[in-house]
């Protein structure tokens, strides 16, 4: 069954959905947030149940993150649905430390793909059904620039400025 809420946030609301699951924390396991206007975001489907309730754990470690008081998430996640390729450059993005970016060339690289992998990389990235959470905002341009990202640029630049991680000049 998928539950979902929204949360109010700096980015604006927030749409989460997640799955029941014995084995979270709170009995649930995140499986989408999405924000206002995403390309390819998550819209509420017929069958899903509104349940604020059961998102309570996430949403105060959201706030927290947003007050800056939160540096990396204890959030159960569903099982993430993607190509091979896919999961290998989310899992990669997970890596990215609190506070700090990297290139999608680094990504690439880290993932044993060919620097020409550049652009599948990126779209791989834009897929990320966990905005936030699995930091795709922390991957930038090699020259520094906040290029490419699924909850636009405004907010690529708030998520990096709370984590203090604003390239230098933006």
């Amino acid at each position: 069954m998928t539950l979902y809420t929204t949360l109010d946030s700096p980015l604006g609301e927030l749409l989460l959905a997640g799955e029941e699951s014995p084995t979270a924390p709170d009995g649930i396991a995140l499986a989408s947030l999405s924000v206002p206007g995403q390309k390819g975001g998550a819209t509420v489907q017929e069958g899903w149940t509104y349940d604020p309730a059961a998102f309570a754990g996430i949403a105060h470690q959201l706030q927290a993150y947003f007050d800056g008081q939160l540096t990396r998430f204890g959030i159960a996640c569903a099982p993430a649905r993607g190509t091979d390729f896919q999961r290998r450059v989310w899992q990669a993005l997970e890596a990215i430390p609190y506070g700090t970016t990297t290139t999608y060339g680094k990504i690439a690289a880290d993932i044993g793909a060919a620097r020409g992998a550049v652009r599948a990389i990126g779209t791989a990235i834009g897929a990320n059904p966990l905005l936030v959470v699995r930091p795709c905002h922390r991957v930038i341009a090699a020259d520094g620039s906040l290029s490419g990202y699924a909850g636009g640029p405004v907010r690529k630049r708030q998520l990096l400025g709370i984590e203090g991680a604003l390239p230098d000049g933006l």
